[in-house]
Order: structure tokens, then sequence, then C-alpha cells
């Protein structure tokens, strides 16, 4: 029997749409615009974690950003305002999403459609390769945890999520600059990825141009391709700062904040280096042998520069695994060193993965080539195990969970906590109000309550619960006095009580108010918007150093405008005196 010819074309087309869904572009765009979406639906409880309020800056971001505020010139920030305008926009979309993992995912409106342009060039030569690329990215960027360990409970990791989201943008940069060989994809993709590192965060674009020199000096980024990069990058920030005025203003921040943490870089290039001391040791190594398994490779390409130095003989002088895997050693560790909280070193997968197959190549299956596996999975496992771990430690535990009776707090309050840290915030509540003087004491004399306060779980737990209450008082307080409180500020960390209370946050205020690494000295500008606050709220259970620092700031411009009163046992209030109940 003869088969019909019409029924060609429609298997074609089912094998091609078969190709389509089975393939790794696809699978990327469903999860990160299906399958996430989704889960930002409703409101899921996330195990409390260590510092977990550094989450919550997108929040007092967010609810500036749509008051009209503009980050960097109507408020100082500690990172780019990237990170905060996509949070705005999703916290719009999905407005019962967890606030950790919209902080955290919104990043993939950008990572994503750019690993999908990398994807498309690399899939056309290697599907496996793709996939290589793809699954890890997804990974990290889903998982809401650093791949450094900072306290020894388990939990979510609500702080260093914009240095999270830098590793996963260099790891993009790094895709495309091993991978990619179409110069106009590689071009869109370098320069994109450059704007979005800087305007997360600055440090993140330092790191970034060291992938780039090395791939150009090696003849992976041709001159025109890195002459499209850099003119579109340029243009982009001029377009910007002519019509926002927002590049010159985030420069200055960034200089007020690198003066701000004007410390020795020594002290700060060992901190991260004994951190990351796993991975940095084993990839070194795996520079070393690599060096030493190409070292007439690497002497033939030298005497062949300096008999034809030319731009070829050149760029195959540099074009060395060894010398790509140190400087993209050397370009993460720069980046470690200013941060607490990351997900450390994840871009050196695209190129250790480039490194394994050319290895495979040229040497088969032979002990040359197991040395270079054994090496890289060394090199690139920890990060891996270390997230799995924490996320599994984090589920297991959150099975036993109390999650937070959600008063007045939104999806700010969608969290869980082990019962033991309930009890013992409980406990404490009522020990910060009888003996506050005791307190006040141990922060008079420069130390915290407890000395991993600000990572212990407990103290959060009471946070939240305290700020529901004095949230109460507040409205209590409005209604017997027939006053409003307009403008709300916290003499704290972070401001949440405006977006809470669907009110308006004070202008010039910084977010992110780390008083001893990210306060400027206050100016005139501070200072009238402090002076004009219709309510400040300084937290006292437990006072901390931070708190008395920050009062210390801004109490000069309270005193002639505000009366300070006790709002609850946990909350004092300077009243705006206008605004004070009869």
């Amino acid at each position: 029997m003869q088969v019909s010819t019409g029924l060609t074309p429609a298997l074609d087309r089912k094998g091609s749409l078969k190709t389509i869904v089975f393939s790794p572009i696809f699978f990327l765009i469903a999860v990160a615009f299906v399958l996430v979406p989704l889960a930002l639906v409703k409101t899921i409880p996330i195990p409390l974690g260590a510092m977990f309020w550094d989450q919550y800056l997108y929040i007092d971001a967010a609810n500036r950003i749509a008051d009209g505020q503009v980050p960097a010139i109507d408020f100082f920030a500690p990172a780019g305002s990237l990170g905060y305008y996509l949070f705005a926009g999703w916290i719009k979309l999905f407005p019962q999403g967890a606030i950790l993992l919209l902080a955290s995912w919104s990043l993939l409106a950008v990572t994503a459609p750019l690993l999908a342009l990398v994807l498309y060039d690399v899939q056309k030569r290697s599907q496996t390769a793709a996939w290589a690329l793809m699954l890890p990215f997804l990974f990290f960027s889903l998982l809401p945890f650093n791949t450094g360990d900072f306290y020894p409970f388990p939990g979510t990791d609500g702080f260093g999520i914009y240095n999270r989201q830098v590793s996963q943008l260099l790891y993009v940069l790094a895709a495309a600059l091993c991978f990619v060989r179409a110069p106009v994809l590689l071009g869109i993709v370098v320069a994109l990825a450059m704007l979005a590192l800087l305007f997360i965060k600055v440090t993140g674009v330092v790191s970034g141009v060291l992938l780039c020199l090395m791939a150009f000096v090696a003849g992976r980024l041709p001159f025109r391709v890195a002459l499209f990069a850099g003119l579109a990058f340029f243009l982009s920030i001029g377009l910007l700062e002519i019509t926002t005025g927002i590049v010159s203003a985030y420069a200055e921040d960034m200089t007020a904040l690198l003066i701000l943490n004007d410390t020795s870089f020594v002290p700060r290039l060992l901190q991260g280096a004994s951190i990351n001391f796993g991975i940095l040791a084993c990839a070194g190594l795996l520079a070393v042998f690599l060096l030493i398994a190409d070292r007439r490779d690497v002497a033939a390409d030298w005497r062949a520069f300096r008999q034809t130095p030319t731009a070829a003989s050149f760029s195959k002088l540099f074009d060395q695994d060894w010398l790509w895997l140190a400087v993209f050693l050397i370009a993460g560790l720069l980046f470690e060193s200013q941060n607490t909280g990351s997900q450390a070193f994840i871009f050196l997968w695209p190129l250790v993965l480039a490194i394994l197959i050319r290895a495979y190549r040229s040497h088969g299956p032979s002990p040359a080539f197991a040395a270079v596996g054994v090496l890289a999975m060394a090199s690139m496992l920890p990060p891996v195990v270390i997230v799995v771990q924490k996320a599994a430690r984090s589920a297991v535990g959150s099975l036993v969970d109390v999650v937070l009776q959600n008063r007045n707090l939104k999806t700010f309050g969608a969290v869980s906590l082990r019962p033991v840290f309930v009890t013992r915030a409980e406990r404490m509540l009522s020990n910060y109000v009888a003996h506050r003087e005791t307190y006040e004491a141990i922060v008079q004399s420069g130390e915290l309550p407890a000395n991993l306060l600000y990572s212990d779980f407990d103290f959060y737990w009471l946070w939240m619960q305290t700020m529901a209450d004095a949230i109460d008082a507040i409205r209590a307080y409005e209604t017997a006095g027939n006053v409003r409180f307009d403008t709300i500020m916290s003499i704290d960390f972070t401001n949440t009580f405006p977006w809470l209370m669907d009110r308006r946050a004070p202008h010039a205020i910084t977010i992110g108010a780390d008083p001893f690494r990210a306060v400027p000295p206050p100016d005139d500008k501070v200072a009238a918007a402090v002076a004009a606050v219709d309510l400040a709220l300084l937290p006292t259970c437990p006072p901390t150093t931070g708190r008395a620092a920050l009062l210390r700031l801004y109490e000069p411009f309270l005193k002639q405008g505000h009366t300070r009163i006790q709002l609850t046992g946990c909350y004092d209030a300077f009243v705006r005196n206008e605004l004070l109940a009869k």
C-alpha cells in the first residue's frame, strides 16, 4: 500500500513540534514564564532565615517607586535600581506572591531571554551542551539560597539577593563568551548583560569587564562585536542620563558608599578567598594542571607570536584554557570580596563545560581527561551540593513549622518557623519590655544583645509581631485623635510601614539603612525630609547598635517639630506636633 504524500508534511510538522517542545529553550521559557508565575499566584509561607529583613528593602523601594520616587535620585540605595524596578513590576502582576520569591525570580525577566539567545546558537551544534548550560542556570535562579553558610540552622536566604542576581547575570555572560559564535547574538547578549550588571550592582560590572577583556584578547569577542556592544552600552547609559539623570546620581551614591566602606582591600580579598577556598583551590589546581598539560602548545604559541606578531598569533597566545580559568577566578574573587551572601563562582560552569568538551576532543577517554574531569567536578559540585543541602534542610524543617498569624502584614508576614524559636521569641519579648534599660545599657557599650542577633530567627519573628501590634496602635491613635499620618519612616534598617499601611515614605532617606556601612551623613535634603515626616517609628524590642546609631543621626531633625511618645511596649514614636492627639 502506498502512503499518501499528503501525510509527509504532517509528519514533518509533528517531528518539528516535538523538537521544539523538547528543546532547552522551550523548557527554559516554560519554567521562567509559565511555572514561575503560577507559583506566585498564591502566597506561600517561606521558612524564616538568617538576615531575613534584607529582602524587605525591595518592599520599601517598590512602595517609593509606586509613589513616583526614583532610586538614586530621590533616595539613597545600596545597589542599582534595576532589581527594585523589576520587583515593583512583578509585585504589581503578582500581589499575592511571596516577597522572597518575587525579589529572587524577578531577574528572570532579563536573564531568561538572554540565555535563550545563547541556547538558540548553541543547540544548533549540540543539544547536550545547551541542556548543560540551561539546567544549572535554572537550578541556581529558582532556589533562593546562597552558596555560603552564615548560620547553623536551616532557613531560606532572604539576604544577598542582588549578589545572587549578579552571579546569575555573569553566568549568562560567561555562557555567551564561551559558546556563542553568531556575532550579532553575541553583541546583543554582551551589551544587555553588561547594562543589567551595572544597574544591579556596580561591582558586577568590574567582573563582567574582566570576562569580556579575556574573551577579546583571546579572539572570542571580535573587535567589531566588542565595538558594537560597547557603543550600545554607552549610548544606553547616555540616553538614560539625558532623560532621567539617574546615571550620575547612581555614580554619586556609589562613590559615597565606597567612602563609607573605605577599608583595606587586601583583608576583603582574603575574606572572599577564605569563604570560597574550596572552589578556588580546586579550580586553581585545574588551571595549573591545564598549564602543565598544554605547556608544549603554550611554548609553541609563544614562539609563533615572537616570529610573526600578528593579531591571530596574539589571540592564539592568550586563548589558553588555564588563562581563561585564571582570569575568571580573579573576576569572581574581586566580586565576592565585596559581598555577604552570594552564589559564588557559579559563572565558572560555562567555562568549565567548554574546557571539558575541548579536553575530551583532544584526549578522549584518557587519564588526562579523567584528571580534568575530577578537578572540574571538584570545582563545580560544592555550590550545587550546598544549595541542595540548604534547600532540603529548609523544606524538611518546615514540615513542623508554625506559620505566623498574618495580621496587618499582607504577604510580608507569610513566614514559618520552628516552634522552639517561636517560644524563644515570646520569652524574649517579655524580657525586652521588662528590662529595657538593661538592653539599652548593652547597646550603649557598643554590643548587640546577642552576637548573631541579625541572624537569629526569633529576632525576625518578634520583629514582625511587634510591627503588627504597632500598626494596630497607629490606627487606634489616628482614630482617637482624628488624624492621619501620611508619611511614615522607621528608625531601623528597613521601612516597611508605608507599604503595609498604604502610606508614603519620605524622600531622601536611605533604604537598607545600615548606619555603619550604607548611610551617608545627612545632607539638607535628608534633614528636611526627616523634619517634615508625620511619624517616625523607633523599635525597642530589642534596642540595637544600628537603631541607636540611626537615632543619633535623625533625632536632631525630629526634636523641634516632633514629640516622642511610647506607642507600644516595643515601639516609640516621634509624632509631628501638628498631629498630636489632643
